[in-house]
C-alpha cells in the first residue's frame, strides 16, 4: 500500500509541476515573437536547448540512460515528430489569437487522449468519463467570446495542436513501460528539434535585430520545455497518460493567469465561469484511482512499440514450428563423460 501511494503521489506531484512549466510558455512566446522571433524558430531552438541540457546531465551523472531498446527509440522519434509539428501550430495559433483563449482551447486534448487511449485497449475509469463531462461545458463557455470577433485560422491551429499533443502521449506511455522518464524526454526532445531544425534553415529571422526581452524568454522556454517534459513523462509512467493529461488542464489556468498579469488579456464572466468548471474537473484529479502500469499483451494500436519478453517469443515460435533445436550439452569431464554416453545410449530416444 505505501509503495502504491508513492508512485501515484510522485505521478500527481510531476503531472502538475508539468502543467505549471507548460502554461508559462506561451506568455514567454509571446514576448519571444514581440522581439522578432518567429514560430519556427522559438519551438525549434528551445527543443535543441533542452535537449543538450538534459544529454548534458545524463552524460555527466548516469551514461545508462542513453541505451533504448530499437522499438522504443523509434517510438520516442514518432512521438517527437508529431509534438514538434503540434508544438508549431501551438505558437502559430497565438500569433492570431490571445494565449487565455488558445490555452482554453488547447485543453480539449484529454479529450483526444481518452479516445487514443481506447483505441489502444485502455478504457477510462468512471471518474475520468465525469471530469470529461464537466470539461466539455467549461470549454464550450470558456469559448464563448460574445460580440468578439474570434480568428477562425486561430481556433483550428490550437484544436490541430491539441490532437497532436493529445496523440504523443500514448506513443510515448507505451515506451514508458519499459524506459525510464529521461531517456523518453531526451530522444523525444532530439526528435523534436531535429525535425524543427531544417526549417529553420528557409525560414528564420537570421539578420533580424533581437530585443533583449526575447532572448530572455526564449531562455525561459527552453528551461520550461525542459522540466515540462522531464515532469510529464514522470507522470505518465506513474499515473498514465489519461491521468496526466486531465491534470495538466491546470497548465490552461497557469497560462490565463499569466496572460491576464503580464499580456493584459481580458475574460468575460462565461469564460470565468468555464474556467471555475476546468478548475474542479483538474481537482477531481487526485480522487482518481492509480491505473495497471502495463496493457495486455498484444493489445491494441500500439502493441508494435512494446518489446516482446523472452516467453512470448518461445510461444510465437512454438505456434510456427519455427523454434530452433537446442544445443547439444557440454561433455563432462572424467567419469561423469562415461556415465552420460552410457546412461543416453541405454535410455533410448525421448517419447
Amino acid at each position: 500500500m505505501k509503495r502504491t501511494w508513492t508512485s501515484r503521489s510522485t505521478g500527481l506531484l510531476a503531472a502538475l509541476t508539468s502543467a505549471f512549466f507548460l502554461g508559462v510558455s506561451p506568455t514567454l512566446g509571446k514576448m519571444a515573437f514581440a522581439g522578432g522571433f518567429l514560430p519556427v524558430e522559438v519551438v525549434g531552438l528551445r527543443a535543441l536547448g533542452a535537449a543538450l541540457l538534459l544529454f548534458l546531465i545524463i552524460f555527466f551523472t548516469k551514461r545508462s540512460l542513453l541505451q533504448i531498446y530499437p522499438m522504443g527509440l523509434i517510438g520516442c522519434l514518432l512521438a517527437g515528430w508529431i509534438n514538434a509539428l503540434g508544438a508549431l501550430f501551438y505558437y502559430s495559433a497565438i500569433t492570431r489569437i490571445d494565449t487565455s483563449l488558445g490555452a482554453i482551447i488547447y485543453s480539449l486534448y484529454p479529450g483526444f487522449v481518452a479516445l487514443f487511449l481506447l483505441l489502444d485497449g485502455y478504457a477510462p475509469s468512471r471518474l475520468s468519463v465525469v471530469r470529461l463531462a464537466i470539461a466539455i461545458p467549461a470549454i464550450m463557455l470558456i469559448t464563448s467570446t460574445g460580440e468578439h470577433q474570434v480568428d477562425l485560422i486561430g481556433i483550428l491551429l490550437m484544436l490541430a495542436a491539441s490532437a497532436l499533443y493529445a496523440l504523443h502521449l500514448p506513443i510515448n506511455q507505451r515506451v514508458l513501460y519499459e524506459v525510464p522518464a529521461p531517456t523518453v524526454t531526451f530522444y523525444t526532445l532530439v526528435a523534436s528539434a531535429a525535425v524543427l531544425l531544417p526549417m529553420l534553415l528557409f525560414n528564420s529571422s537570421y539578420g533580424t535585430p533581437h530585443s533583449e526581452v526575447s532572448w530572455l524568454a526564449l531562455g525561459g522556454m527552453t528551461l520550461a520545455i525542459f522540466f515540462s517534459r522531464l515532469t510529464l513523462f514522470v507522470g505518465v509512467k506513474h499515473i498514465g497518460g489519461l491521468q496526466t493529461s486531465l491534470l495538466g488542464l491546470a497548465e490552461m489556468l497557469v497560462t490565463v493567469f499569466f496572460g491576464i498579469a503580464l499580456l493584459g488579456e481580458q475574460l468575460s464572466l462565461a469564460q470565468w465561469l468555464g474556467g471555475a468548471l476546468m478548475a474542479t474537473s483538474v481537482l477531481l484529479g487526485v480522487r482518481e484511482p492509480p491505473i495497471p502500469t502495463r496493457l495486455a499483451p498484444g493489445a491494441g494500436w500500439l502493441a508494435w512499440l512494446h518489446p516482446k519478453s523472452p516467453e512470448e517469443l518461445i510461444r510465437e515460435a512454438l505456434a510456427s514450428g519455427t523454434l530452433p533445436p537446442l544445443p547439444p550439452a557440454m561433455p563432462a569431464s572424467g567419469d561423469d563423460t562415461r556415465t552420460t554416453k552410457s546412461s543416453a545410449s541405454s535410455s533410448g530416444p525421448p517419447e
